[in-house]
């Protein structure tokens, strides 16, 4: 969710339609996600001035400092097991074009003999 609200493309508002439309959520579960991120320190929600229906999504310090936290880890963790994981999706590309091939243990199998 704070990933949705950080990259909304500008001149977006992040309302909790918006939100929950690119997350493909229902509205009642991204407020539920927005009542979590908001009880922690995350985001903020303000009312819109004009329709109080409408509400906006601000991420504040806290929630900016902990997504560039999940993002170094990811970043590094994809530095780390990058190669696995592109040959995992190589293999899944290339064994998906014929017919009858179980994807599933193929991938596997992948990721198994290019951590040998």
């Amino acid at each position: 969710m704070m990933l949705a609200i950080r990259g909304l493309p500008e001149g977006s508002e992040a309302t909790i339609q918006t939100l929950a439309e690119r997350l493909a959520l229902k509205h009642h579960s991204a407020v539920e996600l927005i009542d979590r991120l908001e009880t922690h320190g995350y985001v903020r929600r303000t009312r819109s001035r004009d329709d109080r229906r409408r509400v906006f999504v601000t991420l504040l310090p806290r929630g900016e400092r902990q997504l560039e936290l999940v993002a170094r880890n990811r970043i590094s963790e994809l530095r780390t097991r990058g190669e696995a994981l592109v040959g995992a999706i190589e293999a899944l590309l290339d064994r998906g074009k014929s017919k009858g091939n179980n994807l599933r243990k193929t991938a596997k199998r992948e990721v198994r003999e290019r951590r040998d």
